[in-house]
């Protein structure tokens, strides 16, 4: 046994250096493609860690790693041909630069794609060096791109349509804030469909001053599933109505903050196949529009509407989505105000509803709250906002709803620390999550991630290479992250009940 003296080495090198130089180093006889699996379970850092016990693990690690992400600074040019002599099989780049520096040019891209022949995906951030040249070279580098985004760039029409003719494999299309197709008075060049006509599945666009330039690529994209308009200027009507009457095999629309009407909406409602769609601050959209949805689109499972405040979509909207939409699970309503006819109606036809979300509701009260537990026998999260709901409707739930799993209430001032404790204490197994803080933003469509799950963009870490060929995910981490913070506000809000607690048995009085 190997003693603990202060004066020995780390015990971590120790045991490297017994299991490299021991007879009985069984590491040593494994096969390279066995290493490889081994690193590509570990998360990156201790990937870096291994990288640096011996020879023969840094090539295996550098080889068997297949995703990278960089600081695309300029500074990155010089050492481009190292990095990627030692990580030669990467598929997934990630390429980010902060606003402040200057991004590696089209010299740098051309550099990385002589060098990754094989890449299948790659993201741009900020790297605003590049134009339609280098991305042209780039495309005709890497014909088997199969995933591309892009943001915060400054290439243009030209670098995006040589992608799509040059990319037959590409099947995810993600541009946001793309200043190359912006100039000034000038009509935009159509953009697509390219050799990517048939191969495309999906197509995100987010905030593009002449995003409507893209039409060609969305009504030639004949096998499109999902098509993304988030904060697109421009008149929507009459281009929706040529993709739905082209692309009909569409399963995900996500509208938001659109100049969209009932004729849009009505035309989206050719799409049969339609699963989810998303209909967020689109003001001018009615009960009209969204009667045409569910009377056509049989097949939607998840539905979520912000009105704005606008009281346009109410009840006879929501009662053609019960009577035709059998099969929905997820119902979020933000700043609609449905009463308990429609509420009702839905609880009682859709049988598989699971998750339901109602915010900024004026109308949504105990009655409603206690349908819901009467009636939504497969209900397992119920997020509840800024809606008149007090302790009565809570007590509701205690007998209701067998299947609820989670239970979020936020900025209901009917319902005190009192309430949600008497919940938990009756169904031991329910996670009831109160915020009762009033001096928060108050737009509800931002707050809540049951609400809108758009994949917020995180910003682009400090080190220069990151990423692992199978650890934990980016995603994972964010999970994790969230999950640590759901704690943390849980323990706080604890305490804010303990608090209120302790000042009704000194005070005399109830805090509200």
């Amino acid at each position: 046994m190997l003693s603990r003296d202060t004066s020995s080495p780390p015990h971590n090198l120790i045991t490297s250096h017994v299991l490299l130089s021991s007879p009985d180093d069984y590491i040593s006889t494994l096969p390279d493609e066995c290493l490889a699996c081994i690193f590509q379970s570990l998360s990156s850092g201790d990937r870096k860690r291994c990288s640096l016990v011996c020879r023969r693990w840094l090539q295996v690690e550098g080889q068997s790693r297949h995703r990278l992400s960089l600081n695309a600074r300029s500074d990155l040019l010089p050492v481009i041909p190292y990095i990627f002599n030692r990580f030669d099989s990467v598929t997934k780049l990630a390429l980010k630069c902060d606003r402040k520096s200057t991004s590696i040019g089209d010299d740098g891209l051309v550099l990385i794609s002589l060098h990754c022949r094989n890449l299948t995906r790659l993201k741009l951030r900020a790297c605003r060096e590049l134009t339609d040249a280098g991305m042209a070279v780039f495309a005709r580098n890497c014909k088997g791109l199969k995933k591309l985004s892009c943001g915060s760039c400054t290439f243009g029409a030209k670098g995006m349509n040589a992608i799509l003719d040059n990319c037959s494999s590409l099947e995810e299309l993600t541009v946001k804030r793309l200043r190359g197709i912006t100039d000034g008075a000038a009509p935009a060049e159509p953009i697509g469909p390219g050799a990517a006509a048939t191969s495309l599945k999906t197509i995100y666009l987010k905030e593009l001053y002449n995003g409507q330039c893209f039409g060609p690529l969305i009504i030639g994209s004949k096998n499109l599933r999902t098509l993304k308009l988030f904060r697109c200027s421009g008149d929507w009507d009459t281009l929706l109505l040529l993709i739905a009457s082209r692309v009909t095999g569409m399963v995900e629309i996500h509208l938001e903050r659109l100049q969209v009407s009932d004729t849009g909406v009505t035309a989206i409602s050719n799409c049969m196949y339609l699963e989810i769609l998303h209909l967020v601050k689109t003001p001018e959209c009615t009960n009209l529009g969204l009667k045409a949805v569910a009377e056509n689109c049989k097949l939607l499972r998840k539905l979520h509407i912000d009105g704005w405040k606008t009281n346009r979509i109410g009840d006879d909207g929501l009662i053609a989505v019960a009577k035709n939409c059998p099969n929905l699970q997820e119902l979020v309503l933000i700043g609609l105000n449905p009463t308990r006819i429609s509420l009702e109606l839905i609880a009682a036809n859709c049988q598989n509803l699971e998750r339901l979300a109602l915010c900024g509701s004026e109308t949504v009260g105990d009655a409603e709250i206690s349908c819901i537990a009467a009636k939504c026998i497969a209900l397992k999260k119920l997020c509840i906002k800024s809606c008149p709901v007090s302790n009565r409707g809570i007590e509701a739930l205690a007998g209701g709803c067998p299947n609820l799993v989670k239970v979020k209430l936020k900025k209901c001032r009917g319902v005190t620390c009192e309430g949600a404790d008497w919940l938990r204490t009756s169904r031991g197994s329910l996670a009831v999550n109160l915020d009762t803080h009033e001096n928060e933003h108050q737009d509800a469509s931002a707050s809540d991630s049951n609400a809108h799950d758009n994949g917020l963009e995180m910003p682009p870490p400090p080190v220069a290479i990151q990423g692992g060929g199978g650890g934990a995910s980016s995603s994972t981490g964010r999970s994790m992250s969230f999950k640590a913070r759901l704690g943390l506000t849980a323990g706080r809000n604890l305490m804010v009940c303990t608090f209120r607690r302790w000042s009704s048995f000194t005070s005399g009085s109830r805090s509200t």
